[in-house]
Formats: C-alpha cells, sequence, structure tokens
C-alpha cells in the first residue's frame, strides 16, 4: 500500500540544527529504503528562502502498521526534527525516472 507522507519541522530557532543533526542518518535510512523500494520519491520541503521546513515522501509499505514501526525508529522522528506529520492513503497514477 502507498502513502503520502507530509511532515513539517518545528518552527523553534533549533529547529534548523535539530535537521542538520538528524540528517546524514535520514539520508542513509532513507537511500537503503529507496535501495529495496520501500521508498518511492522523497525530499525536502522549502520555504520562499530555500531553507528545508519539512518532508515529503510516497512511501510503499504492507500496511499502516508497517509504516508507523518506521515512522517510530526514523532519525528525524527520534531526532526530534518532524513536529507535524500527516499520513495519506496514496496510488501513483504517473512517475517518471529522475
Amino acid at each position: 500500500m502507498q502513502f503520502l507522507i507530509i511532515a513539517r519541522d518545528g518552527t523553534d530557532a533549533d529547529a534548523p540544527a535539530r535537521r542538520q543533526a538528524a540528517r546524514p542518518d535520514h539520508l542513509k535510512v532513507a537511500s537503503a529504503m529507496a535501495e529495496e523500494g520501500t521508498l518511492k520519491t522523497g525530499g525536502a520541503i522549502l520555504d520562499d528562502d530555500g531553507a528545508m521546513v519539512g518532508s515529503a515522501a510516497v512511501m510503499e509499505f504492507p500496511d499502516r502498521a508497517a509504516l508507523d514501526d518506521w515512522l517510530a525508529r526514523d532519525p528525524y522522528v527520534t531526532g526530534g526534527v518532524w513536529q507535524k506529520i500527516e499520513v495519506y492513503p496514496f496510488r501513483v497514477a504517473v512517475s517518471s525516472a529522475s
């Protein structure tokens, strides 16, 4: 089952530093998930100045419980980066290789 995840970073003064601290581990996990096919696409949400303020991803898991298990372990969650996470069932209609 595919899911669209929209995750917003905190808005406090320390939020950018938390993101930068967790980013290497988050990207390591994301790269492995992309290789195994769980992560279909993902990236940073930017503000008008180009600063990272959140993330969006299309993921594929057997069910919502498996997605929640991943979320509980993701470095952006455990590192306090993502403060608001929205999850929607999703179906990719059109995709292109990047």
